[in-house]
């Protein structure tokens, strides 16, 4: 793999930004982000993102490529739970299982933002309506993960489930709601809508994605001692299991005839894990599952190998490929 891509992806602001701070961490700086704002900027991400998707949308249009990726992406968010969650059971059990195969099978948008701004760094060109697809791939691993406790439950009794609720939080939290929403916004008002938001949607984007990206590393080094208590099994699987999903992104991917700019944040999105939404919904309806195990590996581990090591370690993929 050329190191140079990795080099370039770290050198750049808004990573850089999230070494920062690990480091206020690491040396026990009193730096702290209060906690409305990153709330505040994850909402602002999530709405940019959507509306330029949109907007691209609207320009591509729906062609038999769209529909294609769009099934692609459904399709991971069903099976990546269902075949983790196996991989887990050898040393865990049910409850905490679920949770984490249902957090690797959603998607981290914030990893996604960062591939995006990767691919634009190196001018690689990739399509506006793999938003579509990240904000398809949220949700299904919710109703998945639950579906295998419910399956695998010793006791049935003890498992019932107020579906309505569930189905609620799975596609009607706040994320998934503002993407969704934002990028209908961007469809109905199109090139128009863009230019008049532009000032707001793209000249601010990098750097409240830099700031974000600070206070994710913040978090994440405060969640690595989380990781000591369970031992070297999870921390190989939030690294392994986000390498054979992207592998297995980039096979359907090749097959269907994506670009390369699409394909690595197809990949992205496959490789990524859910530290948010999940999480979230895990707490309410699969409260015997340990949070510090699913919010750990998601955020501690598996997100900072994605935008370090990971985005590249695709990209190098992909070019093998298509070569």
């Amino acid at each position: 793999m050329d190191v140079s891509l990795i080099v370039s992806n770290i050198l750049n602001p808004p990573v850089l930004a999230f070494f920062l701070g690990i480091l206020a961490v690491l040396v026990k700086t009193d730096l702290e982000i209060p906690a409305p704002i990153p709330k505040l900027l994850s909402l602002y991400l999530l709405f940019a993102i959507g509306f330029k998707g949109g907007v691209e949308l609207v320009k591509s249009g729906i062609t038999q490529s769209v529909i294609l990726t769009l099934l692609a992406a459904m399709l991971m968010a069903c099976i990546v739970p269902v075949y983790t969650f196996f991989i887990l059971r050898i040393k865990l059990d049910t409850y905490n299982s679920a949770a984490i195969a249902a957090t690797y099978g959603s998607i981290s948008a914030v990893t996604f933002i960062t591939a995006s701004s990767f691919l634009t760094q190196l001018g690689m060109s990739f399509d506006g309506f793999m938003v579509a697809a990240l904000a398809l791939m949220e949700s299904p691993a919710i109703v998945v993960g639950l579906i295998l406790v419910k399956v695998f439950t010793v006791d049935e009794s003890d498992r019932e489930f107020n579906w309505s609720e569930v189905l609620q939080e799975a596609f009607l939290n706040s994320s998934v709601f503002l993407l969704v929403g934002s990028l209908f916004m961007g469809i109905l008002t199109g090139e128009h809508g863009w230019q008049t938001l532009k000032p707001f949607t793209q000249d601010m984007f990098y750097g409240v994605l830099t700031f974000f990206l600070l206070d994710m590393g913040l978090l994440a080094a405060r969640r690595i001692k989380d990781l000591q208590k369970t031992g070297f099994f999870l921390i190989l699987f939030a690294i392994l299991v986000p390498i054979f999903n992207a592998g297995i992104a980039l096979l359907i991917a090749k097959a269907i005839g994506m670009s390369q700019g699409d394909s690595l944040l197809f990949s992205v999105l496959c490789a990524s894990a859910s530290y948010i939404a999940v999480p979230a919904a895990m707490r309410l309806t699969v409260p015997e599952a340990n949070p510090s195990l699913y919010v750990s590996t998601a955020l501690a581990v598996t997100f900072p190998f994605n935008i370090i090591v990971g985005i590249p370690l695709y990209l190098y993929g992909i070019n093998l490929f298509w070569r």
